[in-house]
């Protein structure tokens, strides 16, 4: 039986979380999740639970996902070495044999196959399908005077069709999109999916771009969970990088917010999907969650910067 309380605590959060639903009702999200995320059934519900909250209130969300644990996890199986440089992975013919499976394949269904359960109208879709995402292979790149780095079937983006997403999400579905592209002869290519996450984001003027990984988001110092670090701006994220505490990972995702940012995102937020409804304290909350990046933060509202409510 619900008591006198948990209504009062029912009916304050819904009227704590109508002013966002108003500010963000329409506006298009880009979410991209890391492929850990979805090697566990419970981890994989409890994040699209909260997606599909976002859609049923009227937020237009467009879900990227990546596949990278479970690339590295079948490569091995396979016998295949898995080589990473500046946290991006090198792909050779048989690597994107394993990616194209992972991604199109396992992760892409799995998503989709949770979508049904929960009643959210998704829709796969990869960088490939309709020319979504049109690509080039990466030329070998130098590494600060050492002998150039060949990645392999790596993809550099072109430009992002917009408008097939945008016909999706007009006709009231939320797309599922798989990193993956192809050149123009049609050689598939592997593409980090905060690089495409990004692309997208921008192409599609969007409202918000959320990353969620495993980490509690931006961090002064990588070995200490307790430094997260609740908003910064583009120069600031850029000095962290020149002082080293960027590692791995989390190099390409700042790569990627500054892609964002440059290109017309007017935030970007990064969230753990180990905290409890993440994506929803981040969204519906000032307090929120990880760390949230701007191109100013003196552009910040006051509520914003002290955890103030709209």
């Amino acid at each position: 039986m619900i008591t006198k309380k948990d209504r009062a605590i029912v009916v304050s959060a819904l009227k704590h979380a109508a002013p966002y639903i108003r500010l963000f009702k329409g506006k298009v999200f880009v979410l991209k999740a890391g492929g850990e995320i979805f090697a566990d059934a419970a981890q994989t519900n409890a994040l699209m639970e909260q997606v599909g909250i976002l859609h049923q209130v009227g937020i237009r969300v467009v879900l990227i996902h990546g596949g990278g644990p479970q690339s590295t996890e079948l490569a091995t199986a396979l016998g295949l070495d898995t080589t990473f440089i500046d946290g991006r992975r090198v792909t050779d013919g048989a690597s994107l044999d394993v990616a194209t499976m992972v991604l199109n394949g396992q992760i892409n269904t799995r998503v989709l196959a949770t979508c049904r359960d929960l009643q959210i109208p998704a829709v796969g879709i990869s960088g490939v399908d309709a020319g979504l995402i049109r690509a080039h292979r990466r030329p070998p790149v130098e590494r600060e005077g050492e002998v150039s780095v060949d990645y392999g079937f790596v993809g550099d983006i072109d430009s992002v069709e917009a408008d097939i997403l945008v016909k999706q999400l007009d006709n009231g579905l939320m797309p599922v999109v798989s990193p993956l592209s192809c050149d123009e002869s049609g050689t598939i290519l592997n593409i980090n999916a905060d690089t495409v996450a990004a692309a997208i984001a921008a192409e599609l003027n969007a409202e918000k771009m959320i990353l969620l990984t495993g980490a509690a988001g931006v961090l002064e110092d990588v070995n200490d969970p307790q430094s997260l670090i609740s908003y910064i701006d583009r120069a600031a994220l850029d000095q962290l990088r020149d002082d080293g505490k960027l590692a791995d990972g989390m190099l390409p995702k700042a790569a990627a917010i500054d892609a964002a940012l440059a290109n017309g995102v007017n935030r970007v937020h990064v969230i753990s999907y180990k905290v409890p409804d993440s994506l929803l304290l981040e969204v519906f909350t000032n307090e929120g969650t990880g760390t949230l990046v701007v191109n100013d933060i003196a552009a910040l509202t006051p509520a914003e910067q002290g955890g103030e409510s709209l």
